[in-house]
């Protein structure tokens, strides 16, 4: 008995769209794969969760409000904000948040910065100074929270003019955004890395000190003459 040539053709595309089908489940495994290998190589840490209410007729509607802190222990760190009706879903949109605004900052010797650096926002001051190996994070919770998952191990933090987390946080964001390496401000300037290193260590730059031998090349020539 001879088959119907639409059977046959029909097998073929129910063979062919499994065949697309499994190869879409494996792309979405690789996918989900990569992306939970991204997620491990970041740390991040709940600094501040708020409990909000809206008025509503019949009572109150409670919402959550959620501050996170996201980074790679590289140099790299970001905050968050989220709400939602549940803590964790308020975390969970933070965190996400957090991921897209991160910022990079240059360590000295992968532990701490390369200079002392101010920021404000609203009411905040905050001032981050560098520190020498050994000393350890100095600094209070909000602020503390950003130099543990920014990978940073020796910094002394003071903030002033206010205790509100969110403008600590962004307070010192705004400060990290203006620190820069050695070489960052060379290329800027013009200048080689060693004039920069050398003025920021409290000595006198090569162009500095080679200045200072011409001009005291006369002196000893008149000097010597002056004995003769």
């Amino acid at each position: 008995m001879a088959r119907n040539p639409n059977e046959r053709g029909g097998g073929g595309d129910r063979e062919r769209g499994d065949r697309d089908r499994g190869r879409q489940r494996g792309g979405g495994d690789r996918d989900r794969d990569r992306r939970e290998d991204r997620d491990d190589e970041f740390k991040d840490k709940l600094v501040h969760i708020n409990r909000v209410a809206k008025v509503v007729k019949g009572g109150r509607r409670f919402a959550f409000a959620a501050l996170v802190v996201v980074g790679d222990g590289k140099g790299r760190v970001g905050f968050g904000t989220g709400k939602a009706r549940e803590v964790p879903e308020a975390i969970r949109k933070a965190t996400d948040q957090a991921k897209r605004t991160m910022i990079r900052v240059p360590l000295r010797e992968g532990r701490t910065l390369h200079h002392d650096i101010k920021g404000h926002f609203g009411a905040g001051r905050v001032t981050l100074r560098a520190a020498p190996a050994g000393t350890g994070i100095i600094a209070g919770g909000p602020m503390r929270a950003v130099f543990e998952t920014m990978g940073v191990q020796d910094v002394v933090g003071k903030c002033n003019g206010t205790t509100n987390p969110y403008n600590m946080v962004k307070a010192t964001f705004d400060a990290l955004r203006n620190s820069y390496s050695p070489r960052q401000v060379a290329a800027r300037r013009g200048k080689k890395v060693g004039d920069i290193i050398g003025r920021r260590e409290g000595g006198p730059s090569p162009a500095q000190a080679a200045a200072a031998a011409q001009a005291a090349e006369p002196d000893a020539a008149s000097a010597a003459a002056a004995t003769e």
